[in-house]
């Protein structure tokens, strides 16, 4: 464990459920966070991942739960939530991850894949917000961290309809902000090109080896799990609204 009060002030003790925990962003923000003296809970629906990790995290001195969850079912996402409040008592902060990017031209009308995106990018986060805001007004407080994408401010070809979710989880924070009067926290993290599993998901040939060649260069999900870890550590009085994180120049 990560002793150091410089990196644990602030998160130290706080109770963090984290979507689409199993790879990536979500398993780096479940790591750094952890380390850093959180009490994780860690959801997806690969619950062999979410297993090794919680066990490699309580190896190093952490305290993390899991359970199968898929943000799509409304059902899944409020017992995720009950089942961390019957087992840490409340829920500071929910990290909304879990997203998918099976990118391709309109044209080639993949309505599946649009209709995959809107339900687990957009009605992900809805779910997330209709479970965890009850406990957070009850309790008084909390935080919502919403992983979105520069998708969220920018349009590509072949990322027509995923760049449109994220710009609904952008428009979705800054709702929830206005509608909560600043009692609850909430920041929208908009990650640049990250390594994560999220382009296995693009079957169109043409759109994936674009992709490839433009995640050429990419951050590490640590990096995104700092500025996750950031948002989360800032005192109270104090809501980071939006981070945007973008790969800089000469990394390796």
């Amino acid at each position: 464990m990560n002793t150091d009060k410089q990196h644990t002030k602030g998160i130290e003790g706080k109770v963090v459920l984290i979507t689409g925990a199993s790879s990536g962003i979500g398993e780096g923000a479940a790591r750094l966070l952890a380390e850093r003296g959180a009490k994780v809970m860690l959801g997806a629906r690969r619950t062999e991942r979410l297993q090794t990790l919680a066990n490699e995290i309580r190896d190093t001195g952490g305290v993390a739960e899991y359970r199968k969850l898929d943000v799509t079912s409304c059902e899944e996402m409020d017992a995720f939530v009950n089942v961390a409040v019957d087992k840490f008592g409340r829920v500071d902060v929910i990290v909304n991850n879990a997203g998918v990017m099976p990118l391709s031209n309109l044209e080639e009308r993949k309505i599946d894949e649009w209709n995959r995106m809107i339900d687990v990018n957009i009605r992900g986060v809805l779910h997330s917000i209709a479970a965890g805001l009850p406990v957070m007004r009850s309790q008084g407080g909390g935080h919502f961290v919403n992983v979105a994408s520069i998708g969220a401010y920018e349009v590509t070809p072949t990322a027509s309809v995923y760049c449109a979710t994220k710009y609904a989880v952008r428009a979705i924070s800054e709702g929830l902000r206005m509608e909560t009067e600043r009692e609850i926290r909430v920041t929208l993290v908009s990650p640049g090109v990250t390594e994560s599993e999220l382009a296995d998901s693009i079957s169109d040939e043409h759109a994936r080896a674009a992709m490839k060649e433009y995640r050429r260069i990419a951050l590490s999900s640590k990096a995104i799990a700092e500025a996750i870890s950031y948002a989360i550590a800032q005192p109270e009085g104090v809501d980071v609204n939006e981070l945007t994180v973008r790969p800089a120049k000469g990394i390796n």
